[in-house]
């Protein structure tokens, strides 16, 4: 039996078994062997044994970035340097980096769940893929790539950058599988555009994985639409393990987490209190499987519903939604909290807007907070003179301002007129932390 009927359409009393025992397991692994760990169980009067079940988990402490960055940079590490065999780093803005360290089952378990991820978009070993995510410390390029490799699909490192040579090469190679973030397919279908380039004439690509920062159904849409693709969204964070904590299948309904390895919990991010499910809250891990460096209970700070629900497409592993923001990159502006995500929504709602877009928040000598966006308009209402211009101004101004309830000054520029990224889009610039 393949593990597509093993584990992902596994009856949920099975997987929920299974879950506890690699639960159990993993909490005396790292009782044993992770110093940070140790001490805190033992400070908490925390014994393995007494998890009874999977709702005892909320006797657990969590673990946070800050407490990777404390133990910097191998001292969360449950196994002796020699059985590492790969080491990954965040790029923080502040600090240390957060340091993984995988042994070689971890990457054989990493292997396994970004072949899920793929097969959920029908990738087989007859695709061409294009991996247009970054290669190095961030994980998105290699985990990609090993997820390729692992199905046999041929598949091209191509990493970030030189646009024009990309599409080049998408084209004379057949590609039919793109990875890349959502930021960065906008800029090849542009830049497509602009050389003249038909991708639905001139290029065989059929999906698209696309993560490594929020994105909406209007982006979506928008990218499908140029491209000619279908879409799915992917989920992971290198804490945990990378790319392939969860993905979409065919339905959008959601990304289905790999519970097999993953325990998923949502919780309060002011309280930390446990929440139902079809809540919005913070979403909180646990590795079950890994070795090298296993996390308990980390903080992902990102916001999102889970639900276990069944979906249509047979699986019966939760699904959490899109990302919905983030406790710790929200903005607090004069008293009133606003996520980037609020503002995309605004923003796509409006005709004759691309989207590309860029958040600016500084501080005025009077010492308020002062938010502006900046917002490319389409080619069609650019052409459309400086008065049409002027009322599409007007017009955004005031509904992002009805949607976040607070005075922002939006600014409409030509097409091209905010710099592009070739990796994650830089959304927000914060200038208050500067000063």
């Amino acid at each position: 039996m393949s593990w597509e009927e093993s584990v992902e359409f596994m009856p949920r009393e099975r997987l929920e078994m299974l879950q506890l025992e690699r639960l159990r397991g993993v909490l005396h692994r790292v009782a044993e062997t992770v110093p940070y760990y140790k001490r805190i169980f033992e400070k908490q009067k925390i014994q393995p044994d007494d998890i009874k079940s999977l709702d005892d988990v909320a006797q657990l402490p969590f673990t946070t970035k800050a407490d990777l960055r404390d133990n910097y940079p191998f001292g969360m590490f449950a196994v002796p340097l020699k059985q590492i065999v790969r080491v990954h780093a965040s790029s923080g803005t502040t600090g240390k980096p957060t340091v993984v360290g995988y042994t070689r089952h971890d990457m054989d378990v990493w292997a396994e769940v970004m072949t899920r991820t793929l097969s959920a978009g029908d990738v087989t070993a007859s695709d061409v893929v294009h991996n247009a995510y970054g290669y190095g410390l961030f994980t998105g390029g290699l985990g990609f790539g090993l997820g390729a490799e692992t199905i046999g699909a041929a598949t091209v490192p191509v990493s970030g950058g030189f646009t024009k040579r990309q599409l080049m090469l998408m084209e004379d190679f057949g590609a039919t599988v793109l990875c890349c973030t959502p930021s960065y397919a906008l800029v090849l279908a542009e830049t497509a555009e602009d050389e003249g380039i038909d991708f639905r004439k001139r290029m065989k690509l059929r999906v698209g994985f696309m993560g490594a920062e929020p994105w909406s159904e209007a982006i979506r849409s928008e990218i499908e639409g140029r491209m000619g693709i279908e879409a799915f969204d992917v989920y992971g964070l290198s804490e945990v393990i990378g790319p392939g904590v969860a993905g979409e299948c065919h339905a959008h309904a959601g990304l289905h987490i790999f519970e097999d390895h993953f325990l998923a919990e949502i919780i309060d991010p002011d309280t930390g209190a446990r929440l139902p499910d079809d809540s919005e809250g913070e979403l909180v891990l646990t590795t079950l499987t890994k070795t090298g460096m296993p996390v308990i209970r980390y903080r992902t700070r990102d916001c999102v519903r889970l639900s276990r629900k069944p979906c249509a497409c047979g699986r019966a592993l939760a699904r959490m939604s899109k990302v919905l923001g983030r406790t710790d990159d929200m903005l607090i502006i004069r008293g009133v909290n606003v996520f980037p995500s609020q503002i995309e929504a605004a923003l796509l709602n409006v005709d004759g807007l691309a989207p590309q877009y860029q958040i600016v928040v500084d501080r005025r000598a009077n010492r308020l907070d002062d938010l502006e966006v900046w917002v490319e308009a389409t080619a069609a209402t650019y052409r459309d003179g400086e008065s049409a211009f002027q009322r599409m101004q007007e017009q955004v101004t005031q509904h992002v301002q009805h949607t976040l309830g607070i005075n922002v000054r939006v600014r409409v520029v030509a097409p091209g007129g905010i710099q592009r990224s070739e990796g994650k889009a830089v959304r927000v610039i914060d200038r208050r932390q500067m000063q």
